[in-house]
């Protein structure tokens, strides 16, 4: 069963790669981003903690969301554990991934493999400005985008020397068609993933 991690810096696609991906592997796609928001609209007690770092501009502590991710993989001890997942935006810390690593091992779910997709920082830039012109985000503007490329950089350095060190990080070029990167993706995971 299909194990793995999508990195990705804000732009490259990553919502989309990872929905195909999930799609093609026949495991559910995992969006960090989205469990948060729904703990925070269902008012759970993960919710409430999280919504109040995130009212106060605080990042989500490690803790919060290592258990919301374990809740819905299973590997809190309230259900059974997922055979196979696409992670998309966990971990984002090293100490978020030491954790993954390790319950992986526990629980004999390691991953076979974390997708990193690498597109150019101009390129990132020329998406998301379009994209907030779309949306009509008028706080994407090319200087806060630049900030927010820098700290993803800063935050995901680390990551990519963990998953590197234990041989399972797939580099993917991230620009062309969603095609093409799709079939890049899964030309890097063919020897990595059991058929």
């Amino acid at each position: 069963m299909f194990r793995a991690l999508l990195l990705a810096p804000p732009g490259a696609g990553k919502g989309t790669q990872g929905q195909r991906l999930a799609d093609r592997h026949g495991v559910p796609h995992l969006a960090t981003g989205d469990l948060l928001r729904d703990h925070v609209a269902r008012g759970t007690d993960l919710g409430k903690q999280a919504r109040s770092h995130m009212d106060a501009g605080r990042l989500v502590p490690d803790d919060l969301v290592i258990d919301m991710v374990l809740r819905k993989i299973g590997g809190d001890g309230t259900g059974e554990i997922l055979e196979g997942f696409l992670l998309d935006g966990f971990p984002r810390t090293l100490n978020q991934a030491r954790f993954a690593y390790e319950w992986g091992l526990q629980f004999k779910r390691t991953f076979h493999a974390v997708i990193m997709l690498e597109v150019p920082e101009d390129e990132l830039v020329r998406r998301l400005v379009q994209r907030g012109e779309e949306q009509g985000r008028s706080d994407d503007t090319e200087d806060v985008i630049r900030e927010r490329l820098a700290v993803y950089e800063d935050n995901t350095a680390p990551l990519v020397d963990f998953y590197e060190s234990r041989g399972i990080l797939v580099r993917v070029d991230g620009t062309g068609t969603v095609d093409e990167v799709t079939e890049r993706i899964e030309a890097g995971l063919e020897p990595m993933v059991p058929a």
